[in-house]
């Protein structure tokens, strides 16, 4: 069923919150809960695992100019803590959760495009040791 739809680059459709087999359906129930399947074309979600991925990109990309701008006041104006929470706070909310519906879609998006999956372990056949004595 995949060969009918055309392969769609997972920025475009894990930017945009879609479904990454038809670009059409809606990723999410909600802020950040995945939907059980596209109502579009009936892809089934339960391939996907993003798990802490989203969160992990936020904190380096997010997280460190919140930080920035927590210590540049603390060293430029030795701003009190009042100030810190009513500046640094709403900067963190603001560059913190816009971001990371987004990239759970794009995480989404990928590990379909890139038909990831868990890993497996293989056995290897047993290899015959006998004459290696001699």
């Amino acid at each position: 069923m995949d060969t009918e739809y055309p392969p769609l680059s997972p920025i475009q459709t894990g930017l945009r919150c879609r479904c990454p087999r038809c670009g059409q359906g809606r990723l999410f129930d909600g802020f950040l809960t995945l939907r059980k399947q596209c109502e579009a074309c009936g892809l089934d979600y339960s391939f996907a695992d993003p798990a802490d991925g989203p969160a992990f990109f936020v904190i380096c990309f997010a997280c460190i100019p919140s930080v920035l701008l927590g210590v540049w006041l603390e060293v430029a104006f030795s701003a009190p803590i009042w100030v810190q929470f009513l500046v640094t706070g709403p900067f963190m909310l603001a560059t913190c959760i816009p971001p990371l519906r987004p990239l759970k879609g794009w995480l989404v998006a990928s590990q379909y495009f890139y038909k990831a999956e868990e890993g497996k372990l293989v056995r290897l056949p047993a290899t015959d040791t006998s004459h290696a004595a001699n």
